[in-house]
């Protein structure tokens, strides 16, 4: 497994996200929702990977949710950056990364692959983050 590191750009979340495969062949989604759109948003999730966000003042952490309201959205309130995307609780939550946060997103050269959900239903959306998005723990400090 290769580690790739980085995190919001105050440094307030950081992420770790470990993957065998190698980044310039992983599929990069560009979800064309209004959100993502207006993000610049580049997601990557390897369901055999894993993806650790630590959060050092939870208070500048802001989770949003629309639409279907199927995954919390992470943003940092101090500076901004759009992180991470999960779904579910526990043991259970699967997460996406936002490869424009990772601090080696220039090894990520894959050409986004544009795609639209706005056709899934709750249950195929919940369904298709199940089994494609991976394993994340969310680590917050002083909790």
């Amino acid at each position: 497994m290769t580690v790739h590191s980085g995190g919001c750009h105050c440094g307030n979340i950081r992420l770790s996200f470990s993957s065998a495969l190698d980044p310039a062949g992983m599929e990069i989604r560009a979800c064309r929702c209004s959100f993502c759109t207006r993000h610049g948003s580049r997601a990557a999730a390897d369901a055999n990977g894993h993806l650790t966000i630590s959060v050092e003042d939870k208070a500048r952490l802001q989770v949003y949710r629309f639409g279907l309201r199927t995954a919390d959205y992470l943003l940092c309130r101090e500076c901004g950056v759009y992180v991470a995307a999960i779904a579910g609780d526990g043991a259970e939550a699967r997460a996406i990364v936002i490869v424009n946060a990772l601090d080696d997103r220039e090894q990520f050269s894959r050409e986004p692959i544009p795609i639209r959900y706005d056709a899934e239903s709750r249950e195929q959306r919940l369904a298709r983050r199940r089994s494609a998005w991976m394993p994340v723990n969310i680590e917050i400090e002083g909790i």
